[in-house]
This record gives C-alpha cells, structure tokens and sequence, in this order.
C-alpha cells in the first residue's frame, strides 16, 4: 500500500492549523483528506466512511480527542481506525489513556516533518502488515503471555502481534494473574505493560527471573513511563527490552528479531 492510497478524517478547529497539517500531508502525497472541525461531525461521518487514519486536535469544541478516541473504541466496526494525535499538550496523565488506547502516534505542534512522515508509514504497516518470518522459531507456534491492566491496551497490542503472525497469546490483568498462569504453562515470549496494580511489570520480571529462576525467556517491557531513574530498575531487573507507547510496528518486529532470533 502507497501512501498516496491513504484515506484521512483531520479534526481541527483551528483553521490554521488545518491549513499547516493538510500541506504536510500533501507533500507526502496525500489527498483523500476529509476535515471537520467536531467530535460530533467525526462520529457522524466515520460511521458511514470509516477511514485509514484519523487525525485529531486533543481540544474540539463538543469533547476531547480522548473521549472521541474513547467512542471509537467501544464501536465494533469502527475499533480499529487508526488514530493520531497532533497536540501541544504535554502533560503526562492528560495523554496517557491516549497511549494506553493504541495510537499510531502523538505528535506536538509544531511537529516535524519526517515525524509525521514515519506515522504514516506505521498506518500503511497496520493497514498491509507483513508477517515475521524467523530463523530459530515458527512464528505461529510461540506462545505469548500479555500483561496489561487496560483492556483497550491488551486489544491493540494483541492486533499488532497478530498481525505479525503471532497468533497463540493468553492475556492476563496485572502482574498477579499472570504469575497464577505462569505456575502453570511455559510461554516464548513474555509483554507486559509496568504500571499495574496488584503487580507491575518490574516486580513481575524480578519473579520470572528470581522465583522462577528462568533467565532465558525474553521480557518484553511496553510503557508509557519517561521517568529513567524507574527504567534503569527495569531493565535491572532483567527485561530483554523497553519498547514505548504508543509503539510503531517496526519497532516491534525489529526488537522481537533480536530477542527472538540472536
């Protein structure tokens, strides 16, 4: 799929700041471009035309770009559009549950070209994804254990891992379930998110590793977190890598080959 074939709803109020991101796009090569200016307007016409991607402001005049990402996710046909936030808004607990709701990408304004440049590629890879193909493993046999306490989250990482192939994943809620089912099944593969309740991901790393005493299956870290004094006590205690959220699919398949494969 060419960038050029790319279908988008831009939702802005500003418009300036529609006039910015519509040159951008169409210096990628983009023209199908829908734009309004609501929430509401979105919800009306995405329910007749979904399209590829959706671009949205976080402020609108009816609601937030959270709640309009919040709708979208809870609508059957309409849960996995693609979804991009533009926004100047910086706080961390304002942003997050757009992260942990599975975004293509959070650009600031103003952004970077080759920034907006690399989400468009990251739709076109969950739109057309191409499978992993891996030396040392049959990708459709492993067997995946996800942790997360957002059931929105665990959705979406669960689409992207399919779609590259993996296909046999078990999910679990916090840190607490998954060492219940980690008692009694062996998994190739461990992603679990950091901040959850009951158990987060750096105690659950530190009882694979210690408790269980299973230094060889790869931990795969997915998070929000920036803070770097708490990474550097992840990744002591002992996960194979740190990927961010929202994340790219490239990311994904790059990490996976070398936590897998070397």
């Amino acid at each position: 799929m060419n960038l050029s074939e790319l279908s988008i709803l831009l939702i802005e109020p500003s418009a300036m700041q529609r006039k910015v991101i519509l040159t951008h796009l169409k210096k990628e090569g983009v023209d199908k471009i829908d734009g309004v200016e609501t929430g509401q307007e979105a919800l009306d016409l995405i329910s007749h035309y979904p399209p590829d991607l959706i671009i949205s402001s976080m402020y609108l005049p009816d609601m937030t770009a959270t709640d309009l990402l919040a709708t979208i996710r809870k609508t059957d046909n309409l849960k996995d559009i693609n979804f991009m936030l533009v926004s100047s808004e910086t706080n961390y607990k304002t942003l997050d549950p757009i992260r942990q709701a599975g975004v293509v990408a959070i650009l600031p304004k103003p952004f970077d070209h080759a920034d907006l440049r690399r989400a468009l590629r990251t739709t076109v890879d969950y739109i057309d994804p191409e499978e992993m193909e891996l030396e040392n493993y049959d990708i459709t046999e492993l067997k995946v254990l996800l942790v997360d306490d957002s059931s929105t989250a665990r959705k979406h990482i669960t689409r992207v891992l399919n779609n590259l192939g993996l296909q046999q994943i078990e999910t679990a809620n916090n840190g607490l379930e998954a060492v219940q089912i980690l008692t009694g099944q062996e998994f190739d593969l461990i992603v679990t998110d950091l901040n959850m309740p009951e158990m987060d991901g750096q105690q659950l790393t530190e009882f694979v590793r210690n408790e269980m005493g299973n230094t060889y299956v790869p931990i795969l870290m997915v998070t929000s977190e920036h803070d770097a004094a708490r990474l550097g006590h992840v990744q002591q205690a002992g996960v194979s890598a740190i990927c961010d959220k929202p994340f790219e699919p490239k990311s994904i398949r790059e990490i996976l080959y070398r936590v897998l494969d070397e």
